[in-house]
């Protein structure tokens, strides 16, 4: 007994993808690519300012804690992080160059990528880390000497008066009016 049907049946489908399928995927996963890429930048750049907040942060501290020591502020005439002040802050030799610091106390650890030392470019100090500005650049350190309790700082054309004894900040690199440190 044959049974027999006029029904036809369609042939098994092929496992694989149709070229349409591919496309269609690979056109979704550059477009969440394309979306993606920007989120990532922007959340780098986010970090990049809260390293450098923080270094000036920890600026600020060894500043206070050297006051806290020697009842006497640093000297920094240049108002800038230089080499003289990273000297001053870092070192743990009381007869080395800095005469300030004659107990040899390291008032500040800092991370290698916030110092440059490279010979022959000249040590620049204590400055940003690479890929902040497109060129390494110190932070600027504002010291209330007179006892006022206020500092008027002036960011680009904007001025700040920040309630503190010790500022330490660094320019904006998206807006040269904005300051990135202890305050805002």
């Amino acid at each position: 007994m044959n049974i027999t049907s006029d029904r036809k049946f369609p042939k098994a489908k092929s496992s694989s993808f149709t070229l349409v399928e591919l496309l269609v995927v690979i056109s979704i996963i550059g477009l969440l690519a394309g979306l993606g890429l920007p989120a990532i930048n922007g959340a780098i750049q986010a970090g990049k300012k809260a390293e450098v907040s923080a270094m000036a942060e920890s600026i600020k501290t060894a500043v206070n804690a050297f006051y806290a020591e020697y009842s006497a502020y640093p000297s920094n005439t240049s108002g800038k992080t230089d080499k003289g002040f990273l000297d001053l802050m870092t070192t743990t030799n009381s007869t080395g160059t800095s005469a300030q610091n004659t107990r040899g106390i390291a008032f500040l650890e800092v991370p290698p990528k916030f110092t440059n030392g490279v010979g022959g470019n000249g040590d620049l100090g204590l400055v940003t880390p690479k890929g902040f500005y497109s060129k390494m650049s110190n932070f600027s350190l504002a010291i209330d000497t007179s006892g006022s309790g206020v500092l008027t700082n002036v960011v680009g054309s904007s001025n700040y008066v920040v309630p503190s004894s010790v500022a330490v900040w660094v320019v904006d690199p998206k807006n040269s009016n904005k300051p990135v440190g202890t305050f805002k």
